[in-house]
């Protein structure tokens, strides 16, 4: 969510056990603004908090004009002092995903992986110990950008592509209805669109290309994997990802108010599809 009105906007996934302290929001109010005019960024989103065993791990975005391009992600453990995360690689998330367990909370920290490997053939055949390391700072880096791509979205409308291919906030957009808020084909993946199938394909041909350039969470597999929610009455749509615990998205209906978050332990629920 925006770091502009963090402080009141936090308080509307308060329902899905997302909480801040007087202090950290004071303190991010503030740090905030500095990462932002230090690096001369157009907009500063505090992602969310990923839990670790001795010390959590605060985070934060920055983009430019472009919200696809030259996004930048920092980590803090007081809300204050930020550092610079290195961009996930396809290397760095296939490393990563060797790595076990909960984070530690030191980014310096080194996951061992050991895998014993058959060398030879026959009888000259040897076993031997391959180790990889994983660094925390890496592993980090790599499940923020993989929560972003599986999980992170935003009403329909919300954002439009201009002719430049760039990709930047829709200053008409005024909110969803309560009943488009309603339905899941309203809310889009906030990534370069995947899917390519004739049937989407063909939906995409009948639509604003402008505005409908990502995909829809309603196709999204396993199917279920979205819990939608009304709260105060119809005043508050929330979203829930049961496939990444702890990822809340926040829209007030026929407002251009919403936002998301994610508080967790960095862990993906990899039972999901036996549990629908």
């Amino acid at each position: 969510m925006e770091s502009d009105g963090l402080h009141l906007s936090i308080d509307y996934v308060g329902s899905s056990g997302v909480m801040l302290s007087p202090e950290s929001k004071a303190a991010l109010q503030t740090s905030l603004v500095i990462l932002q005019n230090e690096n001369k960024f157009n907009r500063v989103y505090f992602w969310g908090k990923i839990l670790g065993v001795k010390d959590d791990y605060f985070i934060a975005q920055g983009v430019y004009k472009d919200e696809f391009a030259g996004r930048k992600t920092f980590y803090s453990k007081d809300c204050i002092h930020w550092g610079l995360l290195p961009p996930a690689t396809a290397e760095m998330k296939e490393k990563s995903k060797l790595a076990k367990g909960r984070f530690t909370g030191d980014p310096s920290y080194e996951f061992e992986h050991v895998e014993t490997k058959k060398v030879g053939e026959g009888e000259e055949a040897t076993e031997e110990e391959e180790t990889t390391i994983v660094k925390e700072e890496d592993r980090l880096s790599s499940v923020i950008a993989e929560i972003d791509d599986d999980v992170r979205i935003v009403p329909r409308g919300a954002f439009v592509q201009v002719p430049t291919a760039e990709v930047v906030i829709n200053r008409s957009f005024e909110g969803l209805s309560v009943q488009e808020a309603a339905k899941l084909c309203n809310y889009m993946h906030f990534r370069e669109a995947k899917r390519l199938d004739l049937k989407t394909l063909l939906q995409r041909a009948n639509m604003d290309k402008a505005i409908d350039f990502m995909d829809s969470v309603e196709d999204d597999v396993p199917r279920g994997s979205w819990s939608l929610q009304f709260e105060r009455g119809s005043g508050l749509l929330t979203l829930r990802s049961l496939q990444w615990p702890g990822y809340a998205f926040f829209h007030i209906p026929a407002t251009h108010k919403y936002g998301s978050v994610y508080f967790g332990t960095g862990e993906k629920n990899q039972d999901l599809p036996f549990m629908l």
